[in-house]
C-alpha cells in the first residue's frame, strides 16, 4: 500500500515542500531513497522503536520510502515523524484522511516522545503557502511556529498523540495560538542596559546616536577601561525597534540556526552578536558541511560587535568586506550554494597599540613604532574604508566618574533616532531594499546627499589633506545626510559635512602613517 506524508527541507533561511512516499509490500527489507544524509538514514531504528511504543508493530514486510524532490539533500533527524506516520499509514495502522492536510516534522526518541527541531518558522510559512490546514511538530517549537497566522499549529509531545489525532481524536493535540502583534508590541522596550549609566563620553554617545540613526558602521579606538565595550553593549537600547517584517526575517534566521530559546515566539529586540576573536571564517560567514547561518547573518537587522578588533585573524576580518557592501553573503561549495542575508551594523573596538596606552593623557606608551605599526596593520585599508565613523575614546576624568548625575537616558536618544529613521523611511519608500542612509547607492547619494557649496568646498579640502578614497567620500556624505536628518534638515549643509569629517579620526591621525 502506498501512502504520502508532507514535510519540509530548509534551504538558506527558507523552506521547500518535501513529499514522503511510503510503500509497504510483501517481502523483507527497508529502503530509503531521495538523497538522505546519515541522520535521516539512521532514523530507521528510532522509528521502529517509537512505533512499538504506540502499541503497534513495525511492519515485517518490505518498506520502501522515497523523499521527493529526490535531488534535494535531506538533512537532520526532523524527518522521523513524517517517516513514522507514513509507515503506519501504509501498513493500515492509522487513517489517512488527514495526511494530506497537515505537515509533519519532528525528531523521535526511542520511547516515542518528540524532540525539538530547527527551522520550524520557515517550515510553517511554507505550510501556509501550500494551503494546508495545519502543522504538527514538537511542542517545544509550537510557539515559534504559531507566529504564522491562518495555520493551525499543533504541538505534540509524542508519536502516540499524533496517531490519536490522525485517527480522529481532534482534541488529542491542542492548537497553539499566539497574538503576534500583541506579543511584538509588549516586548519592544525591554533592555538590560541604559546609556543613563554612562558618565561623560558625550562625543562618543553623539557618534553612537548618529551611527544608529543611519545604520552606519563604527570603530572605537581607546585605552583599556575607557568604556568602549560598556557603551557598545548599550547600542540595542537606542536602535529603532524592529518592524514586524524585520522581526519575522530575524526570527527565521535564528530558527534555522537553532539559536531560538524554547518558548520564544518572535524576536522583538535587534540581535547583538559578540563573537570571540578565535572565531573561524566559516563560523563568521556561515556554511559548513551542514550549511547554517554564521555570525554576520545572526546579526542581521542588528549589531555585530567585534571587541579587540586587531586580535581577530586577518583572514576572518577580510571575509566581511563583501557582506559589508552587498549586505548579503553568498556561499558556494561543491555540494551546495546558498545565500544568507547579512545587513548588520558593524561595531568594533580596539586599543591604539599593543600596550593600550598610545595617546593616553597620563600613562606613557611602552611600545616601539614598529610594534604599533605591526599592530595597526592587522586592519586593512579596504576594511577601514567601510567603517563610516572612527572615534577616539579618551579616558573619563575622576570628576565625571564620581558624579551622581545620571547621563541622558537611552529612551531620549532613541526618540531622536526613531525620528531620523522615520524621515529615511519616507525618503526611501520607493526604493527596494533601502531602509536607511547607510544603504544608499551612489545614485541615491547624488539625489539626496549633495552638500551646499560651502560643504562641498570643505569636503574637497578634507579629501586633499587626508588623502581619502572615493569610498570614504561616499561614507562622509552618508553620515552627513544622517546628521542632517537628526536636525530634520532637508539639505546637507556645511556644518553637517564638518561633523561627518570629524568622525574620520583615523584618517586624520598618524595611527596608520607613523
Amino acid at each position: 500500500m502506498l501512502k504520502r506524508t508532507l514535510g519540509a527541507a530548509v534551504q538558506g533561511i527558507d523552506a521547500i515542500k518535501v513529499e514522503i512516499e511510503v510503500s509497504v509490500e510483501p517481502g523483507t527489507g527497508f529502503v530509503l531513497v531521495g538523497l538522505p544524509d546519515t541522520a535521516v538514514k539512521e532514523s530507521a531504528e528510532r522509528v521502529r522503536c517509537a512505533i512499538q511504543q504506540t502499541g503497534a508493530d513495525f511492519p515485517m514486510r518490505n518498506v520502501v520510502i522515497n523523499m521527493s524532490p529526490a535531488d534535494v539533500k535531506k538533512e537532520g533527524s526532523a524527518y522521523d515523524l513524517p517517516l513514522a506516520v507514513g509507515i503506519m499509514a501504509a501498513d493500515g495502522l492509522l487513517a489517512d484522511d488527514l495526511l494530506g492536510r497537515y505537515m509533519l516534522m519532528g525528531e523521535l526518541s526511542l520511547d516515542g516522545s518528540l524532540r525539538p527541531i530547527r527551522g520550524a518558522l520557515p517550515m510553517a510559512i511554507v505550510a501556509r503557502e501550500l494551503g494546508l490546514d495545519g502543522f504538527i511538530l514538537p511542542r517545544q517549537n509550537a510557539l515559534e511556529a504559531a507566529v504564522v497566522n491562518n495555520l493551525d499549529i499543533l504541538g505534540a509531545d509524542s508519536l502516540q498523540q499524533v496517531v490519536a489525532f490522525l485517527n480522529g481524536d481532534t482534541g488529542a493535540i491542542p492548537v497553539t495560538r499566539v497574538d503576534t502583534r500583541a506579543e511584538f508590541a509588549r516586548a519592544q522596550g525591554t533592555f538590560d542596559y541604559d546609556f543613563a549609566d554612562v558618565k561623560g563620553q558625550e562625543n562618543v554617545k553623539r557618534a553612537f546616536e548618529v551611527a544608529c540613526a543611519g545604520g552606519h558602521n563604527i570603530l572605537l579606538v581607546g585605552s583599556p577601561g575607557s568604556g568602549k565595550s560598556m557603551m557598545a553593549k548599550r547600542l540595542p537600547s537606542i536602535l529603532p525597534p524592529l518592524t514586524l517584517r524585520e522581526a519575522l526575517e530575524t526570527t527565521k534566521i535564528h530558527s534555522v540556526a537553532g539559536k531560538l530559546k524554547q518558548g520564544t515566539t518572535l524576536m522583538t529586540v535587534r540581535p547583538f552578536r559578540s563573537p570571540h576573536h578565535t572565531i573561524s571564517p566559516v563560523a563568521l560567514v556561515g556554511g559548513g558541511s551542514y550549511p547554517t547561518p554564521g555570525e554576520i547573518s545572526l546579526a542581521h537587522n542588528g549589531v555585530l560587535f567585534l571587541d579587540e578588533l586587531p586580535e581577530f585573524p586577518r583572514a576572518v576580518l577580510e571575509v566581511m568586506r563583501q557582506p559589508l557592501e552587498d549586505r548579503v553573503i553568498s556561499i558556494s561549495r561543491a555540494r551546495y550554494a546558498t545565500e544568507y542575508p547579512a545587513s548588520f551594523m558593524l561595531v568594533a573596538s580596539m586599543n591604539p597599540c599593543p600596550c593600550g596606552y598610545y595617546g593616553h593623557p597620563k600613562k606613557p606608551c611602552v611600545c616601539t613604532d614598529y610594534q604599533r605599526i605591526n599592530y595597526m596593520s592587522k586592519i586593512s585599508g579596504p576594511l577601514l574604508d567601510r567603517i563610516d565613523l572612527q572615534i577616539e575614546v579618551q579616558p573619563v576624568e575622576f570628576e565625571q566618574i564620581s558624579s551622581k548625575q545620571a547621563g541622558e537616558s537611552s529612551a531620549a536618544i532613541r526618540a531622536r533616532v526613531i525620528a531620523a529613521r522615520d524621515i529615511q523611511a519616507q525618503r526611501f519608500q520607493g526604493e527596494k531594499g533601502i531602509y536607511c542612509n547607510a544603504q544608499m547607492t551612489p545614485k541615491l547619494l547624488h539625489k539626496y546627499a549633495e552638500p551646499d557649496a560651502a560643504g562641498l568646498e570643505q569636503l574637497r579640502d578634507a579629501m586633499d589633506r587626508m588623502n581619502m578614497s572615493a569610498r570614504a567620500y561616499d561614507r562622509i556624505l552618508k553620515v552627513a545626510r544622517t546628521i542632517a536628518d537628526l536636525e530634520a534638515s532637508p539639505t546637507v549643509r556645511h556644518h553637517h559635512i564638518m561633523e561627518a569629517i570629524s568622525y574620520r579620526n583615523l584618517d586624520r591621525s598618524n595611527y596608520f602613517n607613523m
